[in-house]
């Protein structure tokens, strides 16, 4: 049971991850609503470099954050199936992992909407619960 708690929890964040990058990539759902800050966004630079613009910056940033996700579901849910000792008798992969999924929790409730937060929140439900049947 333990194992599938925490392939739950990391397939919720596969697929938040992958909704993500496909919604940075393909339709309007990332999109500002008002067109003329995307094309503010497209002519303006951060002050860090002028390489690049504030839309450019923007895409990246929403795809490694997909990315991120993706890679946290992938890798917790080969370890929860493959080598499940290893992630449950890994103090750190657990800390870890915890660690991940609260930062995610605090950005969520702090800067996004529902719909992750509530993916989020479960994902940690499940996490936790993992932990616990398994030291229990």
């Amino acid at each position: 049971m333990a194992r599938l708690l925490m392939s739950c929890s990391a397939g919720i964040f596969l697929l938040l991850g992958t909704l993500h990058l496909v919604y940075t990539f393909i339709g309007p759902k990332l999109l500002p609503r008002d067109l003329s800050l995307r094309a503010s966004m497209q002519a303006v630079s951060p002050v860090i470099t002028g390489e690049t613009t504030m839309w450019k910056a923007w895409v990246g940033f929403n795809a490694s954050h997909s990315m991120g996700a993706m890679l946290f579901g992938l890798i917790y849910g080969y370890l929860a199936w493959s080598h499940g000792e290893l992630l449950f008798g890994s103090v750190f992969l657990l800390a870890l992992g915890f660690a991940m999924l609260a930062g995610f929790l605090v950005l969520g409730w702090l800067y996004w909407f529902r719909i992750p937060l509530a993916g989020i929140t479960l994902a940690l439900a499940c996490y936790c619960a993992s932990i616990l049947i398994h030291r229990f």
